[in-house]
């Protein structure tokens, strides 16, 4: 399955003064197919990983120094390491802090090597390295395949293509239109995880890819034993599920379990969310930008990182959501403001972290809220979200009044189009609020 990520390994790739990149991101979701892909660009390709081979962490540790540590892997592996020919592929890094230690030397002692480092649970390894060297190395984030890398696995590429030639003038032809509302009702069954998806788009078996869904879940669970020194295996698991039912509402601690801290609530969210399995979603005044200069940290949301993850940790009963008009299919588990802040995240710069925030009036006894607040251009941009074809714009039209904002944009089961200040679009087409071509 193509990814979007592979441009922009390919991008580093192609950089004359690359430094060692981080591939980061929640376990599961293709950063080593996609390095595998990158790989095939190269005559040469050496992949270490040190979950399967722990004996290849003895060559990090003995010494930091990069041509050493290259000779020994050329030898360990039969594949030479020559600048400028090689991929390196340090995989399950997080099982070898060293090596992610290492990873500054090759900047600065073979800077002609392309080297990528991935694991599962990388985050929790690089706290414990003192010190990466500033601008030695860089980062890209990686996350679950999105609505339209889905189309395109599962041989509609074309919809794609038709979705983002649409304007507010210009929009979806009919057929076309609700040919993708069907796309994207499976699409929040199945989710982006590579293994849902590519279950799906083998078998069409939706049943299967539960199953598939399910095994993932344990997986994830089984890791959280991994965290068992900062914080219990069980707390984590009611915290998980909590986000997931907590979706389109502010975090309350108190939902997760009453009798448990606060602090150790949010503390076991922060451990989440540092495991790319949660993102959260920030109150801000949005008088300007940046917007995350004007964030309240105590009121925020919490989003689930996969779709169809979510549905499954709820319960989701496959022939209700199947048969489901379209106000209840999005009424249910707040599912399109879910869907609409992982495109979001997946479409921001890959090598910076996420950062998503929505807008609460603050005056007592008020209820206007708007779903995102993002940066569009040089403009703060209101984004409402709406079950089904209809649904009123109070808060949208508060929004744009206090704020002196010249335009907002609303996601639901519509096509393009516009309303006086609003731009329109179809939730399918949420990866287009980041689009500063799509003009209002």
């Amino acid at each position: 399955m193509k990814r979007d990520i592979e441009k922009v390994l390919e991008n580093w790739r192609t950089e004359a003064e690359h430094k060692p990149l981080i591939l980061r991101g929640a376990r599961q979701v293709g950063k080593t197919f996609s390095v595998r892909a990158l790989g095939r660009h190269f005559p040469h390709f050496v992949e270490v990983n040190f979950e399967e081979t722990p004996d290849a962490r003895l060559f990090f540790t003995e010494a930091l120094t990069a041509a050493p540590i290259c000779e020994k892997l050329a030898a360990f592996t039969g594949v030479p390491i020559r600048p400028g020919e090689t991929l390196l592929f340090l995989d399950e890094a997080q099982a070898c802090p060293e090596a992610l230690a290492s990873l500054r030397y090759f900047h600065e002692q073979i800077p002609g090597l392309h080297v990528v480092a991935a694991g599962s649970l990388l985050e929790f390894a690089l706290q414990q390295i003192p010190s990466l060297g500033v601008g030695r190395i860089t980062s890209r984030f990686m996350y679950p395949m999105t609505f339209r890398e889905f189309l395109d696995a599962i041989g509609d590429g074309a919809l794609r293509e038709i979705c983002d030639q649409a304007t507010f003038d210009k929009p979806v032809d009919a057929p076309f239109h609700r040919r993708l509302l069907e796309r994207l009702r499976t699409y929040m069954l199945v989710g982006g995880m590579p293994a849902a998806v590519g279950a799906y788009a083998e078998t069409h078996d939706l049943h299967h890819v539960m199953s598939v869904l399910d095994d993932l879940i344990l997986a994830f669970q089984d890791d959280f034993g991994k965290y068992r020194k900062r914080i219990p295996t069980e707390r984590l698991n009611e915290t998980f599920r909590s986000v997931a039912a907590q979706t389109g509402g502010k975090f309350m601690c108190a939902s997760v379990n009453r009798e448990v801290k606060s602090t150790a609530i949010l503390d076991t969210l922060a451990l989440l969310t540092k495991a790319a399995l949660a993102h959260q979603v920030f109150h801000t005044h949005a008088q300007g930008l940046p917007l995350g200069a004007q964030v309240d940290s105590r009121r925020f949301k919490a989003l689930l990182f996969d779709m169809g993850i979510h549905q499954r940790l709820l319960g989701l009963n496959v022939p209700a959501h199947l048969t489901a008009s379209e106000v209840a299919l999005v009424n249910g588990g707040s599912l399109a403001e879910l869907f609409v802040g992982l495109h979001l995240v997946a479409h921001q710069a890959a090598h910076r972290r996420p950062e998503l925030f929505y807008w609460h009036r603050e005056a007592r006894g008020a209820n206007a809220e708007v779903d995102y607040v993002i940066q569009r251009g040089n403009t703060v941009c209101p984004v409402e979200v709406k079950a089904g074809v209809r649904g009123g714009m109070q808060s949208m039209r508060q929004f744009l009044k206090e704020h002196a904002v010249p335009f907002g944009l609303r996601l639901s089961m519509e096509n393009f189009g516009r309303i006086h200040d609003t731009g329109i679009l179809p939730l399918y087409a949420a990866h287009r609020l980041c689009d500063d071509t799509l003009v209002l």
